[in-house]
């Protein structure tokens, strides 16, 4: 019984502890642009305006119209282009369905190619390619991912792209208009709790990432900074020449 207890052990904990994250949801590549992207762009606005020497109204307002021309316009892109995405592989998956019903021993012969060329022996590569095309769910599926490099039952959701990058955009995006909102009429306020929350984002990011947190957070910082630098310079000088 030991010996049995041992030898299951590794394997117990193996599977306990051996998981991975999801990395083909539809969620997290626009939720993290969506706020990054919130971040930059309405503090790069917001002090581009601020440099122009405009009243705190204007860049209440600026900052408000910002909020939701980009949150809406992210929306709307996630959604085109996952749905569009979506439907170039439904379109790819009934060529392969069309492929699987008229010429199912070519497809066969093809799957059993695919393990040969993967070191399986000619004979069990055919053995397994026709144990695996008795189902046609299944040998669709098969196919699916060998060819394409798609899961038909994982594909992402444009409705969830759109939501997410509209729900992050906006969030980030709130964050520079937030202190003028409470009362602020100077710009430090809205870029320090800016420059905050892309270090922050960054943080967050590294820990679905291979990259410190540190490492992360700077790097946001320093880019949402630059911008900032950068626009607030340049609306200083529109605005004297304009002026």
């Amino acid at each position: 019984m030991s010996v049995i207890d041992s030898a299951e052990s590794p394997h117990i904990a193996h599977r306990d502890n051996h998981t991975h994250r999801d990395v083909n949801g539809g969620w997290l590549r626009p939720a993290v642009f969506g706020a990054m992207d919130g971040l930059v762009s309405n503090l790069a606005l917001m002090t581009g305006v601020a440099g122009g020497a405009v009243d705190r109204q204007t860049i209440v307002i600026t900052g408000l119209a910002g909020l939701a021309a980009g949150a809406f316009s992210m929306a709307a892109g996630e959604y085109t282009s996952v749905a569009s995405q979506r439907d170039l592989v439904q379109a790819e998956l009934e060529v392969e369905r069309h492929e699987l019903r008229k010429h199912p021993v070519d497809e066969l012969e093809e799957l059993a190619a695919l393990y040969e060329s993967r070191g399986v022996e000619p004979a069990l590569a055919r053995e397994v390619a026709e144990q695996l095309s008795r189902d046609p769910e299944q040998a669709l599926e098969i196919h699916a991912r060998e060819e394409l490099g798609v899961d038909p039952d994982d594909l992402p959701s444009p409705l969830v792209a759109a939501v997410s990058s509209f729900g992050s955009f906006a969030l980030g995006a709130l964050l520079p208009v937030l202190p003028y909102l409470l009362g602020a009429t100077a710009l430090w306020p809205a870029l320090v709790l800016a420059l905050i929350g892309l270090f922050g984002c960054g943080a967050v990011v590294a820990r679905v990432t291979a990259r410190s947190w540190w490492y992360s957070g700077l790097r946001q910082l320093a880019l949402g900074g630059a911008a900032a630098g950068v626009t607030y310079a340049l609306g200083g000088f529109f605005g004297t020449a304009v002026g």
